[in-house]
């Protein structure tokens, strides 16, 4: 039955007059050729010549079963029209009986013809239907076609083969006439070379036309593969820019993805023309393309410059929205974008318009703006502000600077070439809303939390409670060196007395990377002893260091974190006068300097300076301060002060002690040491130190 197979799908090509010819209605109809298929290719035709006399009982047998055959199915056919038809059939072929032969060999010469179309049909297509596809192994090369450049050449390939199409269409019509003009008097067509040319062009055609279909669909799977990479970019570009708030790298160039966005509505919008153009309707491909298209315009709309996330009432703030398919934009009515604020329960329910105001905004609409210089249309909101807010219930112990809200940003948009209008929205990343200066920094603290430890495509705006401490390390170190600006980050020594801060566990020993740090030991409960939490104390070393700072620990002049057991241990066997700078773990905001001094025993002691804080070196740099203390001479292990800290001593060169004689006449030198070894120096008006 396999040559039958292969007919079939041939004869659909073939015109009306040469199928009777093949199969002559009065003799041999294709009706029997198709309902006795795998019986006729499993007998032996071949054998059958008009002068072999002695095979006419063997033609005759295989003429009486085909007869029986048909008989038996007519009988079996529900189908009356059937029915009849293949009755009428065999009484047709009772015609045979006085001549078998005629029949067997009639036969062999329908299979024969077959063979022979059927052979020419596929040299044709080995030498010249390839040329027609340039990516013969469909899916090996599709698995390339993953980027918008090849997309693209794959729809340029279609449009070749539509204009192909075209042209094989108006010679179809040529030869067919010409075929028709040889039709010989009788009516009987032969298999000439007019012929053939007539077939190879159906061939060539039908063969385009299963090739334009094929690639049509290709097209729009591409598509679809293209657009998923898309949004799945946007998405960590957005990702990237939650993350960037706790330091890590964020390129917030946008222009690729623009160029990405309109690349693929345009690929969209002439699939769906060569779809219109192929002359039938495929409504699964429109249905595809027609959701591929809104998909990619509801997913264009990105906060570029996103609103500060602690934000006071009443206080002025601005952010950008912008449009990746603003070139897009249909002509005529502006395009208004619009902000509202919304709650933690609003932003998991977006697909239903707010109806509930949560707050109320200032100057919250803004028109999307085409900048031809930059090729970008934004809507930039720049004197927004809250005028008021309402809040959920809380939960337990829940403080207002826990509650998270965002700005959703919406429009009524059109594009080019699309008659429906769509709404497009996309709100901010979490913002927490503050009514005093003092709530800013557990505001600050909350967003931090969320933007280290939520998981993309998360509920909003959920967070772990508790989360692994070397990833609250990570974090901590990112948001360090990323707010002071340096590249000098946090060392393990440092790491490690972090850890103790915040498990509150002296041990120095103990690995801490597995013990998991909660939400309520960053931020909700005092450090023991202090009246401090571990994220305000953080965040204090961090202002003081960028603002005060950053050169010194730039150049690794400062040890930084430090506790106590380990100061002893690395100090214990320096000479008198070692000194290092560590950062203050009683007071928010502190450098404090440890050094080695003379005990009254004639041994040796460990002493730290009462911390200089903000305001301190404000009035005297570090610098200038580590000059005056003649008593501390060498930075750990044993750098010459004068050598290390000279650059950052100020003009005045004279030692502070002929300054407070002079100037003020207070000077209490050395105070005493307290049992906890801290010295205090008081310098009268130029601060403590």
């Amino acid at each position: 039955m396999a040559q039958w197979l292969h007919m079939s799908q041939l004869i659909p090509c073939l015109p009306d007059d040469t199928v009777n010819n093949l199969y002559p209605p009065p003799a041999f109809p294709i009706e029997v050729r198709h309902f006795l298929a795998d019986w006729i290719e499993s007998q032996r035709w071949d054998d059958f010549v008009l002068e072999k006399v002695e095979m006419e009982s063997q033609a005759r047998a295989l003429l009486e079963q085909t007869i029986s055959m048909l008989q038996t199915m007519a009988q079996q056919n529900s189908n009356v029209v059937d029915r009849m038809k293949l009755m009428a059939i065999s009484r047709n072929m009772t015609r045979f009986q006085q001549q078998p032969l005629q029949f067997g060999v009639m036969v062999r010469d329908i299979l024969r013809k077959e063979r022979v179309l059927l052979s020419t049909v596929k040299s044709f297509l080995t030498k010249n239907i390839c040329q027609y596809q340039q990516y013969p192994n469909r899916e090996s090369s599709f698995l390339n076609l993953q980027d918008v450049d090849h997309l693209v050449l794959k729809v340029l390939q279609l449009q070749e083969v539509r204009k192909q199409k075209h042209q094989l269409q108006e010679d179809l019509n040529w030869e067919r006439q010409n075929f028709e003009g040889l039709r010989c008097e009788r009516g009987r067509l032969r298999f000439t070379a007019v012929m053939l040319c007539l077939v190879v062009t159906y061939l060539k055609y039908y063969g385009l036309s299963g090739t334009s279909s094929d690639l049509l669909k290709e097209c729009v799977d591409c598509l679809d593969q293209c657009q998923t990479r898309l949004i799945s970019r946007l998405k960590t570009w957005r990702w990237e820019q939650h993350k960037a708030t706790i330091g890590h790298p964020f390129d917030d160039n946008l222009n690729p993805l623009q160029t990405w966005c309109e690349q693929l509505v345009g690929v969209n919008g002439k699939l769906r023309q060569e779809l219109m153009l192929i002359g039938e309707p495929v409504p699964e491909l429109q249905e595809r393309l027609g959701k591929l298209l809104q998909v990619l315009i509801q997913s264009s709309l990105v906060v570029e410059k996103q609103p500060p996330q602690v934000i006071k009432t009443q206080s002025k703030f601005s952010t950008t929205v912008r449009y990746l398919l603003g070139e897009k934009v249909a002509p005529g009515k502006p395009v208004m974008l619009k902000a509202q604020i919304i709650n933690e329960i609003q932003a998991r329910n977006l697909a239903v318009v707010p109806a509930d105001n949560v707050g109320e905004l200032i100057n919250n609409s803004a028109i999307l703006e085409h900048n031809t210089a930059t090729k970008s249309t934004c809507a930039t909101f720049r004197n927004m502000s809250i005028k008021k807010i309402k809040r959920a219930d809380r939960k337990g112990s829940e403080s207002v600077t826990e509650e998270k809200f965002a700005l959703l940003f919406s429009a009524e948009i059109t594009i080019t070439g699309c008659d429906t209008p769509y709404r497009i929205q996309m709100i901010s990343l979490p913002v927490v809303v503050i009514v005093h200066g003092s709530q800013d920094n557990n505001a600050l603290a909350t967003i931090i939390w969320d933007c280290a430890f939520s998981e993309p495509d998360r509920m909003p705006f959920v967070v772990p409670e508790r989360v692994p401490w070397r990833m609250m390390y990570s974090t901590l170190n990112s948001k360090f060196t990323s707010e002071v600006q340096t590249q000098h980050g946090l060392d393990h020594y440092n790491q490690h007395f972090l850890a103790q801060k915040i498990f509150d566990k002296p041990d120095f020993a103990e690995d801490y990377s597995n013990m998991m740090v909660s939400w309520a030991q960053f931020n909700k409960e005092v450090l023991p002893g202090r009246p401090f939490t571990f994220w305000q104390w953080f965040e204090g070393v961090m202002e003081l260091t960028k603002k005060h700072l950053k050169t010194y620990w730039s150049e690794g002049l400062i040890f930084g974190f430090i506790g106590k057991q380990h100061l002893h241990l690395i100090l214990k066997d320096r000479p008198n006068g070692t000194f290092l700078l560590r950062f203050s773990d009683s007071e928010i905001g502190g450098i404090t300097i440890a050094y080695v001094s003379a005990s009254e025993n004639g041994g040796q002691k460990i002493q730290n300076i009462q911390p200089f804080s903000k305001r301190d070196l404000e009035i005297r740099s570090l610098g200038d301060r580590i000059r005056d203390i003649s008593h501390i001479t060498h930075l750990y292990p044993e750098f010459p002060k004068d050598e290390v800290f000279k650059k950052f001593y100020s003009g005045n060169g004279f030692h502070i002690q002929s300054i407070l004689h002079r100037q003020l006449g207070v000077y209490s030198h050395l105070g005493s040491c307290s049992e906890t070894g801290t010295l205090t120096l008081k310098f009268g008006s130029f601060g403590q130190m």
